[in-house]
């Protein structure tokens, strides 16, 4: 079995003397995408930086292609980190913005010119490489970052939260570029709080609360058995429930998923109502109902169910961790 391009054995962290992660053990493969996600504060970010060789662990080790990132400059170079803020020279070109990140790699003169011309077909920037990144859409400078990572031909590719503020159709041109990555034989690791991104990109699912692992599994099996079970019921609402309408809806078993939407993946929501008798019900309890719409569970399910279950019970440092049942 090949080595895994990344590996965190009983990793643990702290920041200012608080517990950020505790007991992580993660192995990543080459060739796999996998979607990193938790709450705000879960230590996402933390982990990342960890990987990327940006933080040293309080406890524990992080291996990747083979060394520790925290030590060794080489391995720092097979991975490529592309946060959410956009680390490019606004006043520079595309290209010239790649020509100096492939000198600050390291790369031999002669490999600059083919590593740049790689990376620009690789992230779709072609047709703008001659352009100021400082003139650019936020959908085109995300893509540049991502693709100055990508001139080292990394073993491990961090992404954290790579398209957080662009509209549809620049997500949808990153997400191709991300599509393509594990192809190259990269491991592929994304932090997102968006879980249509998770199951576009993602082969597997990591689910991060409380400085620990809550969930572990293949996206496809996860989904397969969410699936097997009873439908969603979803309520669209043409305004933000009121205190009184969001009672109402909780009192039929449903939860909020953004202001204007909510959901209950219950057979028997609101007494085991058709979906007229639903509607009814909840416009009668003052609820502003747009449109009631059945669909199928989502990894935004499982994710609330995780979250909200009882934290597992932390083993002593050393001892094997609880971990919740997939």
């Amino acid at each position: 079995m090949p080595a895994p391009a990344a590996e965190v054995r009983d990793l643990a962290f702290s920041y200012r003397n608080q517990p950020v992660l505790d007991g992580i053990d993660l192995a990543l493969a080459r060739g796999e995408a996998v979607a990193l996600l938790g709450p705000n504060g879960a230590g996402k970010t933390s982990l990342m930086r960890l990987l990327a060789g940006r933080l040293v662990p309080s406890r524990g080790g992080v291996r990747v292609a083979g060394g520790d990132p925290a030590r060794d400059p080489a391995v720092r170079r097979a991975i490529a980190w592309v946060p959410q803020e956009i680390a490019l020279y606004p006043r520079l070109t595309v290209r010239e913005n790649l020509e100096v990140f492939a000198r600050l790699l390291g790369l031999p003169r002669a490999a600059r010119g083919p590593a740049v011309a790689r990376a620009l077909a690789r992230a779709g920037l072609d047709a703008v490489a001659g352009r100021l990144v400082g003139v650019l859409s936020g959908g085109y400078q995300r893509r540049a970052n991502i693709a100055a990572s990508l001139l080292g031909e990394p073993a491990l590719v961090l992404l954290d939260e790579p398209t957080q503020g662009v509209d549809q159709a620049a997500r949808a041109a990153i997400h191709a570029v991300l599509e393509r990555l594990p192809e190259a034989g990269a491991a592929v690791l994304i932090a997102t709080h968006d879980f249509a991104e998770a199951e576009r990109l993602a082969d597997r699912v990591l689910v991060l609360q409380d400085g620990g692992i809550r969930l572990d599994g293949r996206l496809a099996d996860l989904l397969a058995g969410l699936r097997a079970g009873p439908p969603e019921h979803e309520v669209a609402l043409s305004e933000a429930a009121g205190p009184a309408a969001a009672s109402a809806l909780r009192q039929a078993g449903f939860h909020p998923a953004s202001p204007l939407t909510w959901r209950a993946g219950s057979p028997t929501v609101a007494g085991g109502r058709d979906g007229a008798a639903l509607l009814a019900h909840l416009r009668r309890h003052g609820v502003p109902v747009r449109e009631i719409r059945v669909r199928e569970p989502g990894l935004d399910g499982l994710y609330r169910d995780v979250t909200e279950a009882p934290a597992p019970v932390r083993a002593p440092s050393g001892a094997p961790a609880c971990k919740v049942p997939t």
